[in-house]
């Protein structure tokens, strides 16, 4: 068995003078700057760093392991700093930060909003991954997510209000357009997919909001106007 080689002049350390002097080493940095400097350096990398992203980014003035020394771990720093751990999430932190998400918009939150907010909101493949798609994801959460024929419904009831609205049938650009005037809507994608993306998808959808409009006793032209 090897045996541990021991320096004389480590272990000549006075154990109670080294952690005096490691502690006022430690206060170089307050935990409020270390902070800071993730925080900063997750912004320039538009995602959350890793140790090693942290300590390449030539504009950081501290070591990760200055990070570590002072939060016990580069995870923990991290949450402390209101950024997500991009391996480690668990199930649960992954649902909670969802559904504060949630309460700052005030709706159910889309795939944009959580790619608008790298760093402090974890991937949506990271939600596919663990969920199998975000839908999952946010219904585990507690969010309203229709599916299926419910989703298609609300798709029709939007698209009868948008042509209310516009004076005539909606066309794929005009959907988009709303869409990004109210991310609660399903895009134009969305909906096309709905139809298997086939030849004449659109078409189909603006047949059913035609029928759903003329139900409620609105009249539509044959090139798609309403008719007052």
């Amino acid at each position: 068995m090897r045996r541990k080689t021991v320096y004389r002049a480590i272990e000549g350390i006075d154990r109670g003078e080294l952690e005096q002097f490691q502690a006022g080493m430690r206060k170089r940095y307050s935990d409020e700057h270390i902070l800071e400097e993730l925080n900063a350096c997750a912004k320039r990398l538009g995602r959350s760093p890793t140790m090693r992203e942290f300590e390449a980014d030539p504009e950081t003035t501290v070591h990760p392991q200055t990070v570590i020394e002072h939060f016990s771990s580069w995870n923990r720093a991290k949450r402390m700093a209101g950024l997500v751990p991009r391996r480690f999430a668990t199930r649960e932190e992954l649902l909670r930060l969802l559904r504060e998400l949630g309460d700052e918009l005030g709706r159910v939150p889309t795939a944009k909003d959580i790619e608008a907010r790298k760093g402090s909101m974890p991937s949506k493949s990271l939600y596919w991954h663990t969920f199998g798609s975000l839908n999952n994801a946010l219904k585990e959460a507690g969010f309203d997510v229709p599916v299926g024929e419910e989703r298609l419904e609300r798709a029709i009831d939007q698209g009868a209000a948008l042509a209310i609205r516009a004076g005539r049938l909606p066309k794929f650009a005009d959907w988009a357009q709303a869409r990004r005037e109210d991310p609660s809507m399903l895009t134009e994608w969305q909906v096309y997919r709905m139809f298997d993306a086939r030849r004449g998808a659109w078409s189909t959808f603006q047949f059913l909001i035609r029928r759903r409009l003329e139900d409620s006793g609105v009249s539509v032209s044959p090139e798609g106007r309403l008719v007052s």
